[in-house]
């Protein structure tokens, strides 16, 4: 797998969280396993890139696919940065873990539309 630079992607990877857009579930210095290449459904943590910021990863919350990609949010109401400002992202990989501390939880809270 390749990302959009042409460099070869693993599998999993590790990401630590910057800023509070994703608070209360994800904060500031958290860490994250992605799966890269995984299915993406509404509700899932994801990786992306706003197609209107093509140099930029954000993780947020997949709300619903449009135009070959997503439209994503933040959980924390009160931050831009979201799909409502920058448009439709690229997905990249699903968050899957995420260690806050020395410990690991699985527990990453899904939003899934019923």
């Amino acid at each position: 797998m390749r990302d959009a630079a042409g460099r070869v992607l693993l599998p999993w990877q590790r990401v630590r969280v910057h800023g509070p857009s994703m608070v209360p579930t994800l904060r500031h210095g958290d860490v994250v396993i992605v799966r890269h290449g995984a299915a993406i459904r509404p509700g899932d943590l994801v990786i992306g890139t706003f197609r209107a910021l093509p140099g930029r990863l954000v993780i947020k919350r997949a709300v619903r696919p449009v135009d070959g990609g997503w439209w994503l949010a933040s959980d924390n109401s009160s931050t831009a940065g979201d799909s409502e400002e920058y448009g439709v992202a690229d997905v990249s990989a699903r968050v899957v873990l995420r260690l806050r501390g020395w410990r690991a939880s699985t527990r990453v809270r899904s939003r899934r539309q019923t």
